[in-house]
């Protein structure tokens, strides 16, 4: 069977609002489009109050970068599924797509799109603050997922230890921790992680550091090119 190597990216946009405290996103766009990602998971795409609008216009998206939105909303006018979105180029073919509700303490939920074409499926998600619920939310995403085969769990996993709360994880994925992408001004922690199970392999991974993603957002977009 022929392999795929497919690069993979998170991004937690902070609602497009910049550390200069200005919602940018056309700034965020920018970073995005120079990722070279195929899929990408956005945290916080979404704006919490009342019908959660969009923090990037769709219209934006899709004028102004060579991604397509994974339909993971729920609702007309939000980006992502509890702020978890996902683009994906549109040579990945056809996806489908399925939530992953997850319990805490505040609502949170995972975005599962399956790629038929390439056989991966890439879960989308943003853990709670609390290690707690974390622990619990990797197992409700490990349980959701059961045999899907190969299978990449990208997001900010909020957690500041190397292994402490990924437990769950331990037996089907490997995390990867592509460098600090916390906070974008000085980073000192790895927050942002990505998730493989068996059946794919890292070939290279890394953190955008450049000016413009520096102030795009409090978080840095990281990166990993994995062979399916």
């Amino acid at each position: 069977m022929s392999r795929k190597t497919v690069r993979v990216a998170s991004y937690n946009i902070r609602k497009a609002r910049g550390l200069d405290q200005k919602h940018a996103p056309e700034r965020i766009v920018e970073v995005i489009n120079s990722l070279g990602a195929d899929v990408i998971a956005l945290q916080e795409a979404d704006h919490r109050l009342g019908e959660r609008p969009a923090a990037i216009p769709h219209k934006m998206i899709e004028e102004e970068t060579d991604f397509h939105i994974i339909p993971v909303a729920t609702n007309g006018i939000s980006l992502g599924y509890h702020g978890n979105a996902v683009l994906a180029r549109k040579s990945l073919g056809p996806a489908s797509v399925r939530h992953i509700p997850l319990t805490g303490l505040e609502p949170r939920g995972a975005a599962r799109v399956d790629f038929k074409a390439i056989g991966l499926s890439f879960v989308a998600a943003h853990l709670g603050l609390l290690r707690s619920n974390r622990r619990i939310q990797l197992s409700e995403i490990c349980d959701a997922m059961g045999d899907a085969g190969p299978t990449v769990i990208a997001g900010d996993f909020n957690e500041w230890r190397k292994r402490t709360g990924l437990e769950p994880l331990s037996e089907g994925y490997t995390v990867h921790t592509p460098g600090q992408s916390f906070h974008a001004r000085r980073p000192v922690a790895a927050l942002d992680r990505i998730a493989l199970s068996h059946g794919i392999e890292l070939r290279d991974a890394g953190v955008e550091q450049g000016a413009l993603a520096s102030r795009a957002s409090d978080h840095l977009p990281i990166w990993a090119d994995v062979e399916v």
